[in-house]
């Protein structure tokens, strides 16, 4: 049998949008500002039954950049994509003849799609008995691989497409999904991310689950509490991330700019429960990824943790994190700035990992005031701490059992 010749993944450009800012000095300004990007929803206030109106906005509503044919068929998540996407592929170097060459592909994905243009599109069903009066192109707007399918034409890409829609782990699927394309030789470039709207029905669904942080409407700073003794759930959030993975001798022909480097990736299933997480489900897929990358835990000098807040969801992360790592693994979350941003999250907490590597920056747990006695003893970031480390780990957990872990490193020659 042919043995298959294992190939580097780099990433050599990114981009994105976030309740916190949309380019890596914004981001680390919000970071060392402690500032949030949770802010109460006034547009919310006639929804009847919804007791947490508080989310995680985005900065961003001119999409003019974007031509015109290509927003008929997009909804507002599709469009922070296209635009970080841009962004990425700009900051790549990346001409035409790569970008829709036959071994460039494009994995994408999003939790919801595009649920603003679902809603109007269900009201108008509903309150018309039919679909006489509907808009043809709604339909490619809110299904559920809008992200994907937009962003191939757009950008003309021809090689894989890989669309996912996994909830939280469905951009961090797609960036393992790429990078394997590119370590097995399917693929030499891939464009990878997530992308989330915001939408009412969204904060609604985990409020009745009993999921989101409520009480704090009047106070929506201190809402998302990862770890912390007086967390209460999570807090919804929209954005948008996009990746560029190259593989390397293809980057190193070109003289490309290598930002870092993807060295291990793993996804599992715990296959026992709809949504109550598993600690066994989420050691394993520590463990995966770091034999995946052949590392040992020692290697990884910061984990960028999933941690929503939620009760019982922070408590079994941090057990199995400390089966893996043990105390003395810097750890935090970065939802306490900006919410959870669901399909969106995978990318932009995996370049969150990557500024941390190249600025030697580990940002804090926002709102972490009193730890959860019940979580395990780690060294969770009270505050920000400037520390060289060659490599962090980015972890996501989604409903339905579906774990990931991405490793990043400083790239080295």
């Amino acid at each position: 049998m042919k043995q298959v010749q294992m190939r580097r993944v780099v990433i050599t450009g990114i981009g994105f949008y976030s309740p916190i800012g949309n380019s890596i000095e914004e981001l680390k300004s919000s970071f060392l500002d402690m500032k949030s990007g949770i802010r109460y929803m006034p547009e919310w206030e006639h929804i009847n039954g919804l007791d947490a109106k508080i989310a995680g906005v985005v900065a961003v509503d001119d999409f003019s950049e974007i031509p015109r044919a290509n927003r008929r068929t997009m909804d507002r998540v599709a469009m922070m994509a296209a635009l970080s996407l841009k962004r990425a592929i700009v900051q790549s170097g990346l001409g035409d003849e790569v970008v829709k060459h036959e071994r460039t592909g494009l994995s994408f994905g999003s939790a919801m799609g595009g649920l603003e243009t679902l809603f109007d599109y269900a009201a108008n069903v509903a309150g018309n008995d039919g679909f006489g009066r509907q808009n043809a192109t709604a339909f490619l707007r809110f299904m559920s691989h809008t992200v994907a399918a937009n962003l191939a034409v757009m950008f003309g890409i021809i090689g894989r497409n890989i669309p996912t829609s996994s909830a939280c782990t469905a951009s961090a699927q797609a960036i393992g999904t790429g990078y394997e394309s590119i370590k097995y030789g399917m693929s030499d470039v891939m464009f990878v991310g997530g992308s989330e709207g915001l939408h009412f029905v969204e904060a609604g669904i985990f409020d009745s689950m009993g999921a989101t942080a409520v009480g704090y409407n009047d106070n929506p700073l201190e809402a998302s509490r990862p770890f912390d003794a007086n967390r209460s759930g999570l807090v919804v959030a929209e954005g948008a991330g996009a990746l560029v993975l190259e593989e390397y001798e293809h980057a190193k022909a070109r003289g490309a700019i290598i930002l870092g480097e993807v060295a291990g990736y793993a996804t599992g299933c715990d296959g026992s429960h709809i949504t109550l997480p598993s600690e066994r489900g989420m050691e394993s897929v520590m463990r995966e990824s770091l034999k995946d990358a052949g590392m040992s835990p020692d290697d990884i000098g910061y984990i960028n943790a999933h941690a929503t807040a939620t009760p019982k969801g922070d408590i079994y992360e941090s057990m199995a994190v400390h089966k893996v790592f043990g105390e003395n693994t810097p750890i935090s979350s970065i939802k306490g700035f900006t919410g959870h941003m669901f399909g969106a999250g995978g990318a932009f907490e995996t370049i969150v990992t990557l500024m941390a590597i190249n600025e030697s920056f580990l940002p804090a747990n926002r709102n972490l005031v009193e730890m959860d006695p019940n979580c395990a003893k780690l060294d969770y970031l009270f505050t920000h701490r400037e520390q060289d480390i060659d490599a962090a780990m980015n972890n996501n957990f989604a409903f339905g059992g579906i774990n990931t872990s991405i490793i990043i490193k400083k790239f080295k020659e």
